[in-house]
C-alpha cells in the first residue's frame, strides 16, 4: 500500500496542551494517517491506552501500519491501542463516562483524501463527485449537486461555504445538470462566479467545502463530540481541537465559552493557537489551522461536619 505524505499540524502544540502522563487514556478522534497518535503513544508508556477513531477505512488501514512501526520501535514500552472504525460522534457509545485523560480531534478533510482524485474531494485533479469520508455512507456529492432544488442548494453553499454568490452558483449548477465530475463542477462554479483580483483561493473552494460538509455532516459530528467531551473526561482531563475554517472554529469557541460560564471548562487558549512561520513554510496546510484547548474543571467535594 502506497504511503501518502502527511504532516500533522501543530504537532508539538497538541502534545503540550494534552499534557499527557504515563498511564493516561487518550482518544484521537480523527486518526487519519496516525501522525498525532504516533506522538501520543510515545508519552503513554506500557500502562497507557490510545483509543483511535476514524470512519475512513483506508485511513484506518494506513494508520495501523504506521503505528505498528512505532510499536516495533517502542517494544515493551508501547501502550495499548484500540482502533474504532466509527465516526467520532459515536464516542459516547464506546467510551465509559469519566474515563479519559485527554481527547484530540483534527477536524476537516485530510491531505490523503484531498490528494486521491477518485475520492472526489478536490478539483485539483478530475474525479467522480463522491466526497464521502466513509465510502459505506449513502449520500454522495453527486446526489447533492444533481438532486437538491435550486433554493436548497443556494442556501447550502451560503451557509456551509460562506459564499456570497451562492444563488448565482446554484442557478448555474442546476442549468448544467447532470454534473458528474469534480472538474466539471469546478468549471461551472468558476464561470458563474469568476475570481476577483483580491481572491487568494480558487473560486470553487467554498462550494466544494459546502458540499463536502453536507455529505459528511461535519458540523453535526463536531456538535456531537462537543456535547459528549466533558462527560467522557476525568476531572483535569484535557480536550484539544483543531479547526480549519470559521464554521468549525466558531462551534469550538462557543462551546468552550459556554462551558466556562457553567463551570465545566477551564479554557486554556484565550486565543487560538496557530502555526509558526516555519511550520507554514514546511506544511502549507497548517496556515488555516486554529487550535483551542480546555481542561475539565475539577469538582472539589466539601466535607460535611
Amino acid at each position: 500500500m502506497e504511503k501518502p505524505q502527511h504532516v500533522p499540524v501543530l504537532f508539538d502544540e497538541c502534545l503540550d496542551y494534552l499534557n499527557l502522563k504515563p498511564g493516561a487514556t487518550v482518544v484521537d478522534a480523527t486518526l487519519g494517517f496516525g501522525g498525532h497518535s504516533s506522538g501520543i503513544v510515545r508519552r503513554l508508556g506500557p500502562s497507557g491506552k490510545l483509543i483511535a477513531f476514524d470512519r475512513d477505512p483506508k485511513a484506518m488501514a494506513l494508520a495501523k501500519e504506521r503505528l505498528a512501526g512505532v510499536a516495533a520501535e517502542l517494544g515493551s514500552e508501547m501502550p495499548q491501542v484500540e482502533f474504532v472504525p466509527r465516526a467520532f460522534s459515536e464516542a459516547r457509545e464506546v467510551i465509559a463516562p469519566g474515563s479519559l485523560d485527554g481527547l484530540l480531534a483534527d477536524f476537516g478533510v485530510s491531505s490523503m483524501q484531498l490528494d486521491e482524485a477518485a475520492r472526489g474531494f478536490s478539483f485539483r485533479a478530475d474525479g467522480p463527485l463522491d466526497m464521502r469520508m466513509d465510502a459505506r455512507s449513502e449520500l454522495t456529492a453527486e446526489q447533492v449537486v444533481n438532486q437538491a432544488d435550486e433554493e436548497d442548494l443556494a442556501n447550502l453553499i451560503y451557509e456551509f461555504g460562506e459564499e456570497r454568490r451562492s444563488r448565482r452558483i446554484a442557478r448555474a449548477i442546476v442549468r448544467a445538470r447532470p454534473v458528474t465530475s469534480t472538474a466539471e463542477l469546478a468549471a461551472i462554479v468558476s464561470a458563474a462566479a469568476p475570481p476577483n483580483k483580491s481572491d487568494k483561493i480558487h473560486p470553487a473552494t467554498r462550494t466544494f467545502q459546502a458540499i463536502r460538509i453536507r455529505v459528511n455532516d461535519e458540523l453535526g459530528e463536531i456538535r456531537s463530540l462537543l456535547e459528549s467531551a466533558g462527560s467522557l473526561l476525568k476531572p483535569a482531563g484535557r480536550v484539544v481541537l483543531i479547526s480549519f475554517h470559521s464554521l468549525e472554529d466558531r462551534l469550538v469557541k462557543d462551546a468552550f465559552r459556554d462551558g466556562a460560564v457553567t463551570g465545566e471548562w477551564n479554557v486554556l487558549t484565550k486565543k487560538p493557537v496557530t502555526a509558526t512561520e516555519e511550520e507554514e513554510r514546511v506544511n502549507p496546510r497548517s496556515r488555516s489551522a486554529k487550535m483551542r484547548a480546555a481542561e475539565k474543571v475539577q469538582v472539589l467535594r466539601v466535607r460535611r461536619r
